[in-house]
């Protein structure tokens, strides 16, 4: 039908005819989509993001474009995404330290918890505590008894302060007896690596998987997992519980938010595509690698689980006068 016709008989039924309708028309997606990864690269979630990367352009039929903004324990990310259009095609891949800001606000910044719709949980996994070989700490048990003779002497690295590394580490030093420790801030996950292997802090507390390479290569040794299992990638890496901490279990979570307002059929079209990826046999096996466990929660079911992640990072914030900038 001439293009005049159409808008002819829509005009007749009372519709506007104007690009822009006719665009929303138009099949999710169509174009290219930007995943914001807030974190320099070399941490766990860009790693996730590149695993899915592929399947996920395959099962969207379009491009899948990752860019790194890191920075201010990933609100800088963060707040990029949540400026964003609600139209599918700017997203936000975070792990629980967007959980950790939202339960330590910063004065004056407004809280990024409500920009969001949560699309889906994509995995779990364990914190790890590593050190160098020269720091002389051989295990876990050394590291408490270090952290016990010199409280607050030892130096250790984290991707920020109030990201959910140094909230899951204070987490597990309670549960080990109130323990304390020097935390030093970074950009992210890469740089504490970096710096730790160094020998320019004792410690760091990253995604246990993102320092599985160097653990194997012997540039770093692997003290504890934060999971309730040990990690399949080192089984020979002891869990908290089962030596400084019983029964202490917090994983981290990395999952996919949309800009709130974006309709619940991309929404939904978007949690679908993450099912997919993680399923795909070449992403389960750097998965398995990496020792993430697949999640896939639903929108409900992740909005849910978000909400306790920031209730339990709140109160152990406040037990141990941790504030935003502290």
């Amino acid at each position: 039908m001439p293009l005049a016709r159409r808008n002819l008989l829509l005009a007749s039924l009372g519709l506007a005819a104007t690009p822009q309708s006719l665009h929303a028309q138009a099949p999710y997606p169509d174009r290219p989509i930007r995943l914001i990864v807030p974190w320099p690269p070399g941490g766990a979630v860009g790693v996730l993001g590149r695993a899915m990367q592929q399947a996920l352009s395959l099962d969207l039929g379009q491009p899948v474009v990752i860019e790194n903004l890191g920075g201010a324990s990933g609100r800088i990310g963060g707040q990029a995404a949540a400026r964003a259009a609600a139209d599918g095609y700017s997203l936000l891949l975070a792990n629980d330290t967007f959980a950790a800001t939202e339960a330590l606000p910063v004065p004056g910044t407004p809280s990024l918890r409500h920009a969001f719709t949560p699309v889906t949980q994509a995995i779990t996994a364990a914190q790890g505590f590593f050190t160098h070989p020269r720091s002389g700490l051989k295990s876990v048990q050394d590291f408490a008894a270090a952290a016990r003779a010199r409280p607050g002497g030892l130096n250790v690295g984290v991707p920020g302060i109030g990201a959910s590394q140094h909230l899951t580490s204070e987490l597990m030093l309670r549960a080990a007896g109130g323990l304390r420790v020097e935390y030093v801030p970074y950009r992210g996950g890469g740089p504490v690596l970096q710096d730790l292997m160094a020998g320019n802090i004792d410690v760091g507390v990253v995604t246990f998987s993102a320092g599985v390479p160097q653990a194997r290569d012997g540039l770093l040794v692997p003290l504890v997992v934060t999971s309730a299992t040990r990690p399949a990638s080192l089984p020979e890496v002891p869990t908290a519980a089962e030596t400084i901490a019983p029964g202490f279990v917090q994983d981290t979570w990395i999952g996919l938010f949309a800009p709130a307002g974006t309709p619940s059929p991309i929404v939904n079209r978007l949690h679908q595509a993450v099912r997919v990826a993680i399923a795909d046999p070449a992403v389960r096996q750097v998965l398995d690698g990496l020792g993430f466990a697949p999640s896939g929660l639903d929108p409900a079911a992740f909005a849910s689980q978000f909400d306790q992640t920031i209730a339990t990072f709140a109160s152990i914030a406040q037990e141990r006068g941790i504030t935003a900038g502290s």
